[in-house]
């Protein structure tokens, strides 16, 4: 007996191994799986600019990546004596210029670089709706808690973004022929509108993604969105918000996409990476005899991966656990 709507997977996918070059772009789906995928040691770039939920702010953002942008006073946004990019998340503030366009240029020269040897990118749609600053009619990635007054929002049309993405993905083909797109669209909802709102704006996303399947630099779409709605359709499955996906339905679906992407051999050593990223994760504190037993055998699970996967820089992780051995 079924007892739930199994949505397919994409039938052929390019294999993700150690030595793929792997980045993710957008909203929640981006963070959550290229996290996951760092944690394990696999070569990922996950959001440079931060969370990015328009799919205008994330072709925005690759652009300036494959053009290799340098940014300076011109694209800072100043509020109340603090300065912003309104092109990247609100993290990306400071009260300091000169140190914020400092910071903006070390992510972008990365960023560029990755680019162009990825071999697939990962992008994911959060929402159709978008905010245009008045001042310049830009559309923005992030308010920054500005007032609303300086903004102007509305809901982008499926052609809209199609026309839009398939400037971004000409542009990203020269730098990188060889690079592979893969879209999703996130499960968390937008419900400031209220849920039928929502629905059309995760309607003119996916009506979007369909029409960009047909380019050739798009690998394909993996349905993130429709696992969590079909295959995860109880409230169960959300966290306390009652809008984002719960810790075990983000592993569910992670685990969707291991069986498309990553194949058991590369699997299985990232999760022995993962156990030892975790376990530095963890606060630990008391005395050497205390905290020496569990360091030891950290440190010999390190000893024997790094036996069996000499590529893998556990450089930090080791250290942290030769630290351990020594606290005073």
């Amino acid at each position: 007996m079924d007892l739930m709507t199994a949505v397919p997977l994409p039938p052929a996918a390019p294999e993700i191994t150690f030595d793929t070059q792997v980045m993710f772009l957008g909203s929640c789906f981006a963070g959550e799986i290229g996290y996951r995928m760092a944690s394990g040691k696999l070569p990922v770039m996950t959001n440079p600019h931060g969370t990015l939920f328009n799919p205008f702010s994330v072709a925005g953002a690759l652009d300036r990546f494959a053009s290799e942008y340098v940014y300076s006073e011109k694209d800072i946004y100043m509020h109340r004596n603090r300065y912003m990019s309104l092109d990247h998340h609100t993290a990306f503030s400071s009260y300091e210029k000169d140190t914020l366009i400092e910071r903006l240029n070390d992510v972008s020269r990365a960023a560029s670089a990755c680019i162009r040897k990825a071999s697939i990118l990962f992008v994911t749609f959060g929402t159709s709706y978008v905010y245009n600053i008045k001042e310049s009619g830009a559309i923005v990635a992030n308010c920054h808690k500005l007032p609303s007054s300086l903004f102007i929002r509305r809901q982008a049309s499926w052609q809209e973004i199609a026309a839009r993405w398939k400037e971004t993905l000409g542009r990203i083909a020269e730098v990188n022929p060889g690079l592979k797109v893969w879209f999703t669209v996130s499960p968390v909802r937008h419900l400031g509108d209220g849920a039928h709102a929502n629905q059309l704006s995760k309607s003119h996303l996916l009506l979007a993604t369909e029409e960009l399947l047909g380019h050739p630099s798009v690998g394909g779409y993996f349905p993130a969105y429709e696992i969590f709605m079909d295959e995860l359709r109880d409230y169960r499955w959300y966290a306390a918000d009652m809008v984002h996906p719960s810790e075990t339905a983000i592993d569910y679906i992670w685990e969707k996409f291991c069986s498309v992407f990553i194949p058991g051999h590369v699997l299985r050593l990232w999760n022995e990476a993962a156990r030892i990223t975790r376990a530095m994760a963890h606060r630990i504190s008391g005395e050497p005899a205390e905290t020496a037993p569990f360091a030891t055998a950290m440190l010999e699970r390190i000893s024997d991966l790094k036996s069996r996967a000499s590529f893998m820089d556990l450089t930090a992780e080791e250290k942290y656990f030769q630290d351990l051995l020594y606290i005073k």
